[in-house]
């Protein structure tokens, strides 16, 4: 087993800072200087026999075959007929995407439609050179889409475990896992240095320090795709590699596809971190973040896609786009970018209907010559180049590939077993007062919404992109830490009692509390503090009555950042970051439980690889912040063998926090301070009624007695322009009460325009008195005019005489319910 040396860590520092070198330009200049970066000798080195077959390949291909080579396209927007049409050079499943509109489709069913595109690329008459199709996949930690597949600690776990080893075989088994599947390419691994831990997508970076990724970035892509020079690399028992999100993506201020204010020196000695490393290591693609570096889209600057990373660095495998990431681009629309194109980007990732327009648009362009061919020859190149390397010319249709089929591979015994060790070493002791290890043979009492489920242990990308309400069965070869519990306790004679309200008839020896965040990714996941659950404090009061009850109290906390939980930390006699684990729960067990001989089986190793904070307005607290005052350090953890104490913890929330951009509107009966309901006109004809659904007056009854709107108004500008580019949506749950005369329409608005979508058909079609959700995706909103970087009326209702509609909840929210396509019309 490797670990991570401070030597090495050191050493690594100094090959990120470019020999030391400092940019004099202006720090808030979104144009890198090459000649200031390290150079790096990315890998694999070209061999000409490749480099003359792409030569031939290219002179047989027609332009309009070329364009098709630099569209990839989701597959919920494209089918194998038209790529057999439209030649289009590779597809991607996105994290609400799978095999025939199924996210719970079984392994069969993705390697069948991987046959199907394959088949439809290389269909040709016309004489010209068919080129086999490539499809990606997020296999992030583990082929997380794929029911029954094994899921590992997410990144922020990982880099707890400092284990240079573990990652390097937690990459050979998903690449094993995502093969045997007929995918070829993952977008993995994200070497992210966050900096702020708001942002949403904080457990999918190894650390806020570059040291980790730096040493982790080259285990993890020689893991997915073999050992450069070995004839293991790219072999069928591997995948192409996506380095991702280049770069900066971390630096944004705790906000997805934001805008990293920051120098040149620091997006070089902080951010770049991993990539040189995972260039020598032979990554074969690199993804474009979505974000920004001083106000330049990441997509369309020139000086970091084609000066740094392929000149300097001299990467020459292909650059793709995040998700219609091109679309945000100056002067571009997801339709049409040919800015991105010449600025390095050499496959554009597209999702939604418009994707042939992408392409007659970017053949025009070629023809016309605002892309140059020699621009698009080289980004066709660089792709053919990774297609000849990864072996799909030559190794057919995906079922008949070595390890296509291989179903036995996902979920393997072997792989689980390498997914709870990985959930042994990721795990941090924050606090122990004596109570650990538990004696099994006790009665133990395991409690909390969170113990047995697996889709919140395991967290976003989850076999769903936000990875939220999963049900167990999704998950055939998991455990959840409740049956791990419980497992453990009965092999030693013990008693384990679920009870997730903590209820109980006997006093239990002692109770294990498991309890976090909720499942979340991208948009969702942003929050406007470090506050965990401020708006519920169930999870708190449970620890307490337990506490107060005499009981010992072990937490576990699952979560995918460091948050503010003083008060929970007081309330326990022990706490666990166990981050989120993945679909191992046992591995949860193994630690908090003694032999039952009374031995120590696993003690903890797991050191923070993120600053915690003492305070919920710690939003940037990292070692290199000028007062840095945690309330656990950069590698701070307890275990049995060094145990410590900590006194009570402060508990005082900060007055003045900045509020965010809030994305529930209305929740068990609350909206977000200063906002409110109104009529309008003043004085409608509206009888507005608190209601019970879940909670006490959790939800509101609206009577119309004739035509008029409900608003809830928020009383400031919102910008909620970047959630137009995802599957977001307006949802709302409702309750049609009675049919009203009229048309019903729901809508957005700012101070000088409202826009609304009707919906008239979809109320009238919900049953009578049982509740129902609609979504309508924000892009319509955008689509029909409405500045969405400027909404200060987030939720309109219009209505007419006899409707009495009852709402319960009002939020942007990922596609994961039945939409209202931009209403009835």
């Amino acid at each position: 087993m490797k670990k991570l040396s401070t030597a090495a860590t050191l050493a690594a520092l100094v090959l990120v800072a470019g020999c030391g070198k400092q940019p004099a330009a202006d720090p808030h200049s979104p144009v890198a200087h090459a000649e200031l970066w390290p150079e790096v000798q990315a890998q694999p080195r070209r061999d000409p026999a490749v480099e003359a077959r792409i030569d031939k390949l290219l002179a047989a291909m027609s332009v309009a075959d070329k364009v098709g080579q630099l569209i990839q396209v989701d597959i919920g927007s494209i089918d194998p007929a038209d790529v057999r049409r439209w030649k289009i050079g590779a597809v991607l499943s996105g994290g609400n995407s799978g095999p025939y509109g199924d996210d719970y489709a079984p392994p069969a069913q993705w390697l069948r439609l991987a046959d199907e595109y394959y088949d439809a690329s290389i269909a040709r008459t016309d004489g010209r050179p068919p080129i086999p199709i490539m499809w990606g996949t997020d296999s992030v930690h583990g082929n997380n889409n794929i029911v029954g597949a094994t899921l590992f600690p997410h990144n922020i776990g990982l880099g707890a475990a400092r284990d240079r080893d573990l990652i390097r075989r937690i990459g050979a088994a998903t690449a094993l896992e995502t093969a045997a599947a007929g995918i070829d390419w993952t977008f993995a691994p994200t070497l992210a240095v966050v900096q702020d831990d708001r942002w949403g997508r904080t457990y999918e970076s190894f650390s806020e320090e570059p040291a980790i990724p730096t040493a982790y970035a080259g285990a993890m892509v020689e893991g997915v795709q073999g050992k450069v020079g070995t004839a293991d690399f790219l072999s069928p028992t591997h995948v192409i590699a996506t380095t991702k999100h280049f770069l900066g993506d971390g630096g944004t201020g705790g906000r997805d596809q934001g805008d990293a204010r920051i120098s040149e020196q620091d997006l070089r000695d902080v951010h770049l971190g991993g990539y040189p490393a995972a260039l020598e290591a032979g990554t074969q693609s690199v993804m474009a973040s979505f974000s920004s570096w001083n106000g330049e889209k990441m997509s369309g600057n020139k000086s970091l896609l084609t000066d740094v990373l392929k000149g300097r660095m001299h990467f020459d495998g292909f650059v793709v786009g995040d998700w219609n990431s091109h679309g945000q681009v100056k002067g571009c629309t997801n339709e049409s970018c040919p800015q991105a194109i010449n600025a390095g980007l050499d496959m554009f990732m597209y999702s939604g209907p418009g994707w042939k327009k992408l392409y007659t648009n970017t053949l025009a362009q070629v023809e016309k010559g605002i892309i140059p061919m020699a621009r698009l020859d080289d980004a066709v190149r660089r792709i053919l180049r990774v297609k000849i390397r990864a072996g799909l010319f030559e190794r057919g249709r995906p079922s008949s590939r070595a390890m296509a089929g291989r179903f036995d591979a996902i979920g393997s015994p072997g792989h689980r077993a390498l997914a709870r060790r990985a959930v042994r070493e990721s795990m941090v002791l924050l606090k122990n007062e004596g109570v650990l290890p538990l004696r099994p043979a006790q009665n133990i009492l395991v409690a909390g919404e969170a113990a047995d489920s697996i889709s919140q242990q395991s967290g976003g990308w989850s076999i769903t992109w936000q990875g939220a309400d999963v049900p167990n069965s999704a998950f055939p070869n998991g455990q959840s830490i409740w049956s791990g519990i419980a497992a453990a306790v009965k092999a030693a004679g013990g008693s384990a009692t679920l009870s997730p309200d903590g209820h109980f008839a006997g006093k239990p020896d002692a109770a294990i509390v498991v309890f976090g965040e909720k499942p979340y990714a991208e948009f969702r996941g942003d929050r406007p503090t470090l506050e965990f659950s401020p708006e519920d404090k169930a999870d708190l009061a449970l620890l307490r009555r337990l506490k107060a009850a005499g009981i010992p109290v072990v937490a576990v906390f699952l979560s995918g950042r460091p948050l503010w939980v003083n008060a929970e930390i007081n309330a326990s006699d022990a706490f666990v970051a166990a981050f989120l684990p993945g679909t191992e729960g046992g591995g949860v067990a193994d630690m908090l439980f003694r032999a039952p001989d009374g031995s120590v089986p696993h003690d903890f190793r797991g050191r923070l690889s993120f600053s915690w904070p003492k305070r919920p307005d710690q939003y940037r607290l990292n070692r290199r912040d000028q007062g840095y005052d945690p309330l656990f350090a950069y590698g701070y953890g307890l275990s049995y063998a060094k145990p410590g104490h900590i006194g009570p913890l402060d508990e005082r929330r900060p007055k003045g926090m900045a509020a965010g951009t809030p994305t529930a509107f209305w929740a068990r009966g609350r909206m977000p301070d200063g906002w409110s309901f109104r009529t309008a006109p003043d004085g409608a004809p509206i009888e507005i009624k608190a209601i019970d659904r879940i909670r006490q007056e959790d939800s509101r009854r609206f009577a119309w007695a004739g035509p008029a709107e409900v608003r809830i108004e928020a009383g400031r500008a919102l910008d909620y322009a970047r959630e137009t580019n995802g599957e977001i949506s307006l949802v709302v749950d409702y309750r049609r009460d009675s049919a009203g005369r009229g048309p019903v329409a729901i809508g957005m608005g700012t101070r000088d325009r409202r826009q609304l979508m009707t919906v008239t058909r979809t109320i009238a079609g919900a049953k009578p008195g049982a509740w129902s959700t609609l979504a309508i995706p924000l892009g319509c909103f955008r689509r029909d005019g409405l500045d969405m970087s400027k909404i200060t009326t987030p939720f309109i209702l219009s209505g007419g005489a006899g409707l009495a509609l009852s709402i319960s909840d009002v939020r942007i929210d990922y596609r994961s319910v039945p939409m209202t396509v931009c209403g009835d019309r």
